[in-house]
């Protein structure tokens, strides 16, 4: 993929998230589907801190440093719990501030086909190219969309009768965040 492609992953992860969970009631958004999993709730939250402290930050890494600084660990366990944080009107709305300005960030490192190829250190994996940062950081959302979604028909699954063996997302495993 190019760089646009990727962008344009990127850039509709906020409607995306805004059109799913805008509005629902904290039944809906607060609750995993199983032990030790996400709630949607916890998804935003999770989705901000990689916002502040992941994708543009190993870039530059990258860009700056190569493989002589390693990147700094990212616990993949990090959110926000709805007991401490603010409403999920203002994850969403803080979500999407910090993407724009990210994109507008990756926009303007002006990247050529040649940079998709250097690399940097990643804590766990070892060498990674910036191509693979960027392509992850857009399954990254696409993996945590699907998590919402699961999270969200979790909630609903009892009222579904007969029908939850139709109900894929209801009958899968629980996957850890």
């Amino acid at each position: 993929m190019t760089l646009g492609e990727i962008i344009a992953v990127l850039e509709r992860t906020p409607g995306v998230l805004r059109a799913l969970l805008g509005g629902l009631d904290e039944n809906w958004t607060h609750h995993g589907y199983g032990a030790e999993t996400f709630s949607p709730y916890n998804v935003v939250g999770h989705l901000i801190i990689g916002e502040r402290t992941d994708w543009i930050p190993r870039a530059r890494i990258i860009l700056e440093h190569g493989e002589s600084l390693r990147f700094d660990p990212f616990d993949h366990r990090a959110t926000i719990e709805p007991d401490d944080g603010p409403p999920l009107a203002d994850l969403l709305d803080e979500f999407a501030s910090l993407r724009a300005s990210n994109l507008d960030t990756l926009r303007g490192m002006n990247l050529t086909k040649p940079d998709f190829e250097r690399r940097g250190i990643h804590p766990a994996l070892g060498p990674v190219t910036l191509g693979e940062l960027l392509h992850t950081w857009a399954c990254h959302d696409l993996h945590h969309l699907a998590q919402i979604a699961k999270g969200v028909a979790h909630q609903g699954g009892d009222g579904v009768g007969p029908w939850h063996e139709y109900i894929g997302i209801l009958t899968a495993p629980p996957h850890p965040a």
